[in-house]
């Protein structure tokens, strides 16, 4: 195929047959021309293919034969690609092959062009035609319909390419067929569309799409504070979509400077009607009511007291528990693929390190190549648990996990700079628990969520 040749779309009839196949939103700029191949077979009798560009017909001037008689005829009212297909009672598993070459099909002047085809009955006879076909009309063709001009309809396994074709010298545009999200980019094989705010992805056509929700994470709690758990992930394959769908991002929950208080949770992420991704739970404080971490999508991080406070519980599926706290150090909030470690009940002990994420999600394996393409995810991982702040004078505060859990804060006696930092936005990393002293808790990272389709 040559280098200006771009497939725009595939077509494959399956196993109910179709009595007609349409190519729709066809790119109005980046081409020149179009080339439309095909390769038929139909359940019944002879037939013949017909093409209309925008619902509406043009006319046709062909000639054919079958190696040892030849003709020409007209038709004022169709175009076609071939004048045969290959019927149910030829070879079995042969299919008639046929190529409708369009140029300038932006143009405002009526559109002229040629095809090819053949079609062969195995060691019995074989039919080729040629055919000159002019649509009158002005528009610029948006869509082309190829249907059975009679009789029984496509048969499975019947292929329909539609290329682009740019001009010599340019790369060509490959465009994507869809609309929506703060980035939209394509690695060749794939269109990506993340969402980093809440927003609408509007497909131009019917697509299959695998979709990536992350939901926000949780805060981190304030002096000695547990990490805030890390937002729900969850992964959805070969999801049939034709219409708008709403996209809303959690966002991470907020960090609290209360002293002893537990922060906020993370916000839920949704796209459309499938399962909402769950907000991280917040991270310990340890005030009275405050010890216990928050219940999420990850869990988050135990307070500090006389004997241990649990981490909160993960969603199924979702993410993992937090760690608990001990008498000196939280528990770190936990991650899409590990739970939080567990505090230390000596004093100086370093804070709990959050439960890691990671860059392999269930139903759509690795999302290495999502978070390259979008620019997301932080060292190429989503969903870690923040860590845990400490109360001891020199101990330092609990690493977050990998892909953008927040690190908790150590203990600065009289001094304000033991706030932990904050999840990473867009990877619903979960927020740092702050240092003792009244240390303020890291906020949690905002959530994420990126559609797939192929190019």
């Amino acid at each position: 195929m040559p280098a200006n040749y771009v497939l725009l779309e595939k077509i494959t009839v399956g196993a109910s047959g179709a009595s007609s196949v349409t190519f729709s939103s066809i790119p109005q700029t980046g081409y020149t021309d179009l080339v439309l191949r095909t390769s038929l077979r139909t359940t019944g009798g002879d037939t013949s293919p017909v093409i209309t560009f925008n619902s509406s017909v043009g006319s046709s001037r062909f000639l054919y034969g079958d190696g040892s008689t030849a003709a020409s005829a007209s038709d004022s009212s169709n175009m076609y690609i071939t004048t045969g297909i290959n019927p149910s009672t030829y070879t079995a598993n042969t299919f008639a092959s046929g190529e409708m070459y369009i140029p300038n099909y932006t143009s405002s002047n009526y559109k002229s062009s040629s095809t090819d085809g053949v079609t062969e009955n195995n060691a019995t006879g074989s039919y080729q035609s040629i055919n000159a076909t002019l649509w009158s009309n002005t528009a610029a063709i948006t869509s082309i319909t190829v249907t059975v001009s009679s009789g029984s309809p496509f048969s499975q396994g019947s292929t329909f390419y539609l290329y682009g074709v740019a001009k010599l010298g340019t790369t060509p545009v490959i465009q994507a067929k869809a609309t929506g999200g703060d980035v939209i980019m394509t690695d060749g094989t794939y269109w990506y569309h993340a969402f980093r705010s809440s927003g609408t992805f509007t497909p131009a056509k019917g697509l299959s799409c695998d979709v990536l929700v992350i939901a926000g994470g949780g805060g981190g709690g304030c002096d000695i504070g547990g990490g805030g758990g890390a937002g729900g992930v969850l992964g959805f394959a070969s999801q049939a979509i034709s219409t708008a769908q709403t996209v809303t991002i959690g966002a991470g929950g907020a960090s609290t400077s209360t002293a002893g208080n537990a922060g906020s949770p993370g916000s839920n992420t949704t796209f459309a009607s499938l399962t909402a991704a769950v907000g991280g739970g917040q991270g310990a404080g340890y005030n009275v009511g405050q010890r216990t971490g928050g219940n999420g999508g990850s869990g988050g991080g135990g307070g500090v007291g006389s004997t241990s406070y649990l981490g909160g519980n993960g969603t199924s599926g979702q993410g993992n528990a937090g760690g608990y706290g001990n008498g000196n150090s939280s528990g770190g909030g936990g991650g899409y693929t590990a739970a939080g470690d567990n505090g230390g009940f000596t004093s100086n002990t370093q804070g709990a390190a959050g439960g890691a994420g990671g860059n392999s999600v269930t139903n759509l394996g690795s999302i290495s190549a999502w978070l390259s393409a979008t620019g997301t995810g932080s060292s190429g991982n989503i969903a870690g648990g923040g860590g845990s702040g400490t109360g001891g004078s020199t101990a330092l505060g609990g690493v977050g996990g990998t892909g953008g859990g927040g690190n908790g804060a150590q203990a600065v006696s009289g001094a304000p700079g033991n706030t932990a930092t904050a999840g990473v936005a867009n990877t619903g990393g979960g927020g740092g628990g702050g240092g003792n002293y009244g240390g303020t808790g890291g906020a949690g990272g905002s959530g994420l969520v990126i559609v797939r389709y192929l190019v």
